[in-house]
């Protein structure tokens, strides 16, 4: 008899740029569909409501929920400059 066992959804933090060039961080199991709520759905955080086109310009995989969260914000006390180099080299430096 073969087990079925879901594995957890890996979660992921990421970074999205505003038409304006401001940053935003957060959290999802998904970002493309979280970036699709934040552009068009009530789901979407009501910081980003009309800033769009909305783009995602980072996102790095976490162990759970939690590491995400604790990653996240990590990220929201960095910089802009810090966050601009996040971008750029994929990694915190």
């Amino acid at each position: 008899m073969t087990q079925n066992i879901t594995q957890p959804k890996p979660w992921f933090v990421y970074l999205l740029r505003t038409a304006q060039g401001s940053l935003y961080t957060g959290i999802s199991t998904d970002p493309e569909r979280r970036l699709r709520e934040h552009e068009g759905s009530a789901r979407g955080a009501r910081s980003l409501r009309g800033k769009g086109p909305l783009e995602l310009v980072w996102r790095c995989a976490a162990a759970d929920r939690s590491s995400a969260s604790a990653l996240e914000a990590r990220i929201k006390r960095l910089s802009r400059a810090r966050k601009l180099e996040l971008i750029k080299h994929g990694t915190l430096l």
